[in-house]
């Protein structure tokens, strides 16, 4: 396939560097991936960025270097961990799907995608990606600037996400036998580096001379995309409850739903109306301010109250025990707050 060959020679002298990659010059030599670090790279990258990964990852895979070790870790570590990366049903499937590899498998991952979709957490374009970078499957790995790629490259005019299957089809007659694992990393770098959503640098594209976008003079207006619908707001309050000692109230929020198994302030509900106030004890509560947010689906606006109590009853931590990584975002812009207005 001579498109796939020039987006792979485009590739040996482009790669991006990344910490969970094996660079094509030493693949070429013989170095294989190991699963376990394409696998959790590929759980972190979805609906982050490549920057905001970077760190985590490093911390993770020296805490935690094999899949094995990851699958002992007590739960709150690794939630702990994972704090600030968002979308915490991500941490909970990986732990779920690292015991499955540990107890089910021998800690091996499979090779196949069906038999990788068979875990946790793991859905088609995981699979795929696994499959092919891990494995030198030939998978079509079709994520955000796949896509975007594909449009351009063939002039898809139908928007997202109802083109999503006409463009797996048309990225599949592309996936090539030879180097299918470079190959689609290879595509993906071109979406993030020179195919980018706003002004594509087409004059170093690879691929420019087919590119029926470019030739169209449209490159720039695609992909085409249906408008989404405006987020609603919800609202709720968070209580900043601190005893003599520095210590605050916190509670671990159930495992299922948003931020589940994390630890945080109590408080209400979130709700579109507003919440029926339910302090987690009696003081004297004063408003501290409110912290704004954004989630996948909804914002939130939560208002902040703060009180100091003379005798802490129920799980109260130091500052020292609560690290400015044990708390998702949300509930840290919260702590913060509470804790200044108490100052």
């Amino acid at each position: 396939m001579p498109l796939s060959q020039d987006l792979l020679d485009w590739y040996d002298a482009n790669a991006r560097v990344m910490p969970w990659r094996v660079p094509p010059g030493e693949r070429k030599s013989g170095k294989s991936p190991d699963p376990y670090r394409v696998w959790l790279s590929e759980v972190m990258l979805q609906q982050t960025t490549v920057a905001a990964v970077r760190a985590y990852f490093l911390d993770f895979t020296e805490r935690w270097p094999t899949i094995t070790a990851l699958a002992d870790a007590p739960d709150e570590d690794v939630m702990a961990a994972w704090a600030g990366l968002g979308y915490y049903a991500r941490a909970r499937n990986l732990l779920k799907c690292a015991r499955a590899v540990r107890d089910d498998l021998n800690g091996q991952f499979p090779q196949t995608e069906a038999e990788l979709q068979s875990l946790p957490g793991i859905g088609p374009y995981t699979s795929a990606a696994i499959a092919a970078i891990a494995f030198d499957v030939p998978a079509t790995v079709l994520d955000g600037n796949v896509e975007r790629v594909m449009a351009r490259l063939f002039a898809v005019r139908t928007p997202l996400p109802k083109a999503k299957e006409e463009l797996r089809a048309l990225a599949a007659t592309l996936t090539p036998d030879h180097r299918p694992g470079d190959y689609a990393q290879a595509v993906m770098d071109l979406g993030a580096t020179i195919c980018t959503p706003r002004n594509p640098a087409c004059a170093i594209c690879p691929l420019r001379g087919p590119c029926k976008a470019r030739i169209q003079g449209i490159a720039a207006d695609l992909p085409r995309k249906t408008p989404k619908p405006a987020k609603p707001t919800r609202y709720g309050t968070a209580y900043f409850a601190e005893g003599p000692d520095g210590s605050v109230l916190l509670e671990r929020r159930p495992d299922k739903g948003l931020l589940g198994g994390m630890l945080g302030l109590p408080g209400t509900s979130w709700a579109e109306g507003d919440p029926e106030p339910s302090p987690p004890l009696n003081a004297d509560w004063q408003h501290a301010g409110e912290v704004r947010h954004t989630f996948t689906h909804f914002h939130l606006v939560l208002q902040v109250m703060a009180a100091e109590v003379a005798r802490p009853v129920g799980n109260f931590l130091t500052p020292d025990k609560v690290g400015s990584g044990d708390l998702p975002t949300v509930m840290r812009k919260a702590y913060d707050l509470g804790q200044a207005a108490l100052r």
